[in-house]
């Protein structure tokens, strides 16, 4: 029997799960602290592969999302290291927000834009908490600037080991996004109708040999940039470990030099060439 189920973190994998509306409703009402009852009517603003430039390999498969009252919702899965995703996250819900104006208009058409990042690494290091909500808030009141654009962020290592009774629905989300394994799978779709019918959708997608061929191309294609990102700050390290050696062979070179010690005995101990030893002379 064929058990081969994607993984839901592949982002190829959870935009296809999002394609279904009852697990789209359930994913946002969990999101936004709402009753699924509330949630009217989503659609799917981006159905292609989004590229910040012409020459980006991998591209950014993102999950935009209207809602029935023109809340904008963004959903990025990032699976590598990403210091300043902060950062990253803003510069996308802004645009985001200001992409909802045209020349002329007022500034009352805006609406609410939401960010979500699911996170397959630790961002904010000092905090135990594997979910964090934000909002532009006053410093010491700690009341509202504006309600129009918040920021969820979902760290997946920080997930507890285990589900208890009190795990919420957010708990839940992030431990089916996370999961592998047929029987954890099994586990959680038990928990949640929204979950049973996004883990449907994952059995349905999973059987398709079409969508499972571009699921493991995007697959390969996320392993591959992140080898190579890899094999780059490896390449960084080595390049800065001979740097850091040649240094401490030119210094231990210049130590002799004034000791009055002979260039060539200088030359068999550091087998640098006459020529370097005399550039070090005179830098």
């Amino acid at each position: 029997m064929n058990t081969f189920l994607m993984k839901p973190k592949i982002d190829f994998a959870f935009k296809e799960i999002m394609n279904d509306e009852k697990a789209r409703t359930g994913f946002l009402a969990a999101m936004l602290h709402l009753e699924p009852a509330d949630i009217k009517a989503t659609r799917i603003l981006n159905p292609y592969l989004r590229k910040t430039h012409k020459d980006d390999k991998l591209g950014i498969l993102d999950v935009r999302i209207l809602m029935n009252d023109d809340t904008e919702i963004d959903t990025e899965i990032q699976l590598s290291e990403m210091k300043v995703w902060a950062e990253r996250s803003l510069f996308y819900a802004a645009k985001m927000y200001t992409g909802q104006i045209e020349p002329g208009q007022k500034y009352s058409v805006f609406k609410k834009c939401v960010s979500i990042s699911i996170l397959d690494f630790v961002l904010f290091e000092e905090e135990d908490g594997f979910y964090s909500r934000f909002h532009i808030m006053e410093d010491t009141r700690h009341f509202k600037y504006t309600d129009k654009i918040e920021f969820h962020v979902i760290e997946l290592p920080k997930l507890p080991a285990t589900l208890t009774k009190d795990s919420g629905s957010i708990e839940l989300w992030a431990k089916f996004i996370n999961a592998e394994k047929t029987e954890e799978f099994d586990m959680i779709a038990e928990k949640d109708p929204y979950i049973k019918s996004a883990y449907n959708q994952l059995q349905i997608i999973s059987r398709d040999k079409q969508k499972r061929l571009e699921y493991e191309a995007r697959e390969k294609a996320i392993l591959d940039y992140n080898q190579s990102i890899y094999e780059a700050e490896q390449r960084g390290e080595q390049r800065g470990e001979q740097r850091g050696e040649q240094h401490g062979i030119e210094k231990t070179a210049k130590k002799l030099l004034s000791l009055g010690i002979a260039i060539d005995i200088i030359s068999e101990a550091t087998k640098l060439s006459a020529a370097e030893i005399e550039s070090l002379k005179n830098p």
